[in-house]
């Protein structure tokens, strides 16, 4: 599994430990939140093949934090031509190194992942950049090494009878993957995560939907229930309405109460005794319920007369008559 050519100890670490010997891969991919939500957990994928694509890039850009996935990914579109990528990345030492192959070579394996992907920095086959890391598959090989000189991360494909011979020439430790004890890394596809994002919203707005109309179907049910089944007691909001019609009613009779009519009555009434006695009414007043009058009447009958009762004034008028001045 280990082909050693300086260190001495490459080869015990190299080897992979008991757990990995009896196990299929140390992890594997899970659905996350998004698969969940977009209903496709159990459709998820957790089994993928080793695959070694016949196109695949390797590169490192800087690393800013936040942007690596939009880095990576416009990085790879442009290596490849096409906008429609695969992509694996890992992060080290302020640089972000990645693997990347454009879509349509993954055609004939769709549900795979590339073992050159574990030995990038971070990962389960990963050492140090002094050690070349070699993956055989179906007569092509890859290599994954870091030039001694640039420090930038190199990418070899080609037929392993012809590229095998050409990197062991190399003057390094070289490790060949085992797909069957590494880590799986499972490919990034932007599109695939947009369509995927989409499908997650409009279920999640389905079932979002769906709650809100059981809840307001609920409410009705309850509402329902208690309009037929609560006991209802009328008799003290009729005896109130009935109450408060009869306050109301009477508010009413005294708002349309006049007095008008009744003072009018009046100064007929003194107009036509006052004629009798050759006397004039010159003025009539009422103020705050109370009614004040001036009449002028012949001397004679300054005391009144009839109905004419009032307090005569001290003086005489131009033509000979008094003043008198009454509160009836």
């Amino acid at each position: 599994m280990v082909i050693a050519s300086k260190d001495k100890d490459v080869l015990e670490k190299g080897k992979p430990s008991a757990s990995r010997r009896q196990s299929t891969g140390v992890s594997r991919p899970k659905p996350g939140m998004v698969d969940r939500l977009a209903g496709e957990a159990k459709g998820f994928k957790t089994t993928l093949k080793p695959f070694l694509p016949p196109e695949l890039i390797g590169g490192s850009i800087p690393y800013i934090p936040g942007t690596e996935n939009e880095a990576v990914w416009n990085a790879a579109s442009q290596a490849c031509a096409t906008e429609k990528v695969h992509y694996v990345y890992s992060i080290d030492e302020g640089r972000v190194v990645y693997l990347a192959c454009p879509s349509s070579a993954m055609a004939s394996a769709p549900d795979s992942w590339c073992p050159l992907a574990a030995a990038l920095p971070g990962n389960s086959e990963y050492w140090d950049k002094e050690t070349v890391y070699i993956y055989e598959q179906e007569g092509l090989a890859s290599a994954l090494r870091w030039d001694p000189d640039t420090g930038r991360m190199q990418v070899f494909l080609g037929a392993a009878r012809t590229l095998l011979p050409r990197i062991q020439s190399m003057d390094a430790n070289f490790v060949t993957i085992n797909a069957e004890v590494a880590d799986i890394i499972a490919w990034r596809q932007r599109q695939l995560n947009t369509e995927k994002l989409s499908r997650a919203s409009a279920r999640l707005l389905l079932l979002v939907g769906i709650a809100v109309n059981f809840i307001l179907m609920a409410i009705l049910a309850f509402q329902f229930v208690l309009t037929n089944t609560v006991k209802r007691d009328l008799v003290k909001a009729k005896d109130d309405t009935a109450r408060a019609s009869e306050q109301l009613m009477v508010s009413a009779y005294g708002a349309l109460q006049s007095d008008v009519i009744k003072h009018m009555v009046r100064i007929q009434e003194l107009i036509d005794e006052l004629r009798q006695i050759n006397g004039t009414l010159v003025k009539y007043q009422v103020e705050k319920n109370k009614v004040k009058w001036e009449a002028l009447v012949p001397a004679a009958y300054g005391a009144g007369v009839a109905s004419i009762k009032g307090e005569v004034q001290p003086g005489i008028e131009s033509d000979g008559r008094v003043r008198i001045v009454g509160t009836k």
